[in-house]
């Protein structure tokens, strides 16, 4: 059985930014900002999803995303959502940054290919 998925678009811009892991998390980087915040620690870096204008001009960043978020909670159970997105964006040669939260997923496509990527869903059956 396949759920139906719709998803949520958010109307700032996003970045992703990187800081080397063996600097302290950035002040900046605060869950005090507006919007969605995410930042992932691994053992080479710190990857923050922010919105754009919070981050600093002179911060190793990709910029100008927009963020989808899936209408959650999604139950730990199902499987497949973030192939279904990702596979339609693919087939329309568009570009994802996805991450995920205990409730939900959360893709960034660029703010240029926001037609291409809605058209694309919208073709997968995705609202």
């Amino acid at each position: 059985m396949t759920i139906p998925i719709r998803l949520q678009w958010h109307d700032d811009t996003y970045a992703v930014a990187r800081v080397a892991a063996d600097q302290p998390c950035p002040a900046w980087a605060n869950f005090e900002t507006a919007g969605v915040v995410s930042i992932t620690r691994t053992a080479i870096e710190w990857s923050i999803v922010m919105r754009d204008n919070a981050v600093p001009t002179d911060v190793q960043s990709e910029r100008g995303f927009v963020l989808a978020e899936v209408e959650g909670p999604l139950d730990f159970a199902l499987t497949g959502i973030l192939a279904r997105l990702t596979g339609a964006l693919a087939e329309a040669d568009v570009s994802v940054f996805a991450f995920s939260t205990y409730d939900t997923d959360y893709l960034m496509v660029r703010a240029a290919d926001i037609e291409a990527a809605k058209a694309a869903l919208a073709n997968a059956g995705i609202r």
